[in-house]
């Protein structure tokens, strides 16, 4: 005999939606990355002002020192264009484009993920939305089968006078049965 599954078990929400949200692209995939978020980190790092602000500060103080200072202490040569400084920025962007491409594309993944979400959170909103204004209109259309007081009370009455009329004596003299009611006779208004 095959099991139920977990989901059909639920009896509050409508039949056939899934309700496990994707944790992730790949169903193995591991939640920590650490490469991952070190290169978002660097990359959300290299997109701040202070960045910009330091690397200016970087190459004015390099250009600066190569220009100003006693020959001998010198490192870059400005008759050559500041060659090591061009390889250093070289190398940062050769670096950082890369990084801000992995950066990307975890935040594409991410986007797809919370998209598919909201995807699935829509389709069983609109479901329960549905199931919902099924059980209203059931609802109502069940209200609109049942009796009113008023009618019972009509009811009540017109049977009252039919059971007086067939026994006209029943008022006249006390009965020593147990009426059925803790009470007797009641009047019905």
């Amino acid at each position: 005999m095959a099991r139920a599954s977990r989901s059909d078990l639920r009896l509050d929400a409508p039949k056939g939606l899934r309700t496990t949200p994707l944790v992730g692209r790949y169903r193995g995939a591991p939640r920590s990355d650490r490469f991952g978020r070190f290169t978002e980190a660097i990359a959300r790092g290299m997109g701040t002002p202070w960045f910009l602000l330091g690397l200016t500060v970087f190459a004015v103080a390099w250009i600066a020192w190569n220009t100003l200072a006693p020959a001998a202490w010198r490192f870059d040569s400005i008759s050559l264009g500041f060659i090591a400084l061009t390889l250093v920025l070289s190398m940062q962007a050769s670096y950082a484009a890369p990084m801000i491409l992995l950066a990307q594309n975890r935040q594409d993944d991410r986007d797809r993920v919370q998209f598919e979400q909201d995807r699935q959170r829509a389709e069983r909103n609109l479901a329960d939305t549905e199931y919902l204004a099924r059980e209203v209109v059931a609802l109502r259309i069940a209200l609109k089968d049942l009796v009113s007081k008023d009618f019972i009370k009509s009811e009540l009455r017109a049977l009252v006078e039919t059971l007086e009329e067939r026994h006209p004596d029943t008022d006249a003299e006390p009965d020593d049965t147990p009426s059925r009611t803790p009470r007797g006779r009641r009047a019905l208004d």
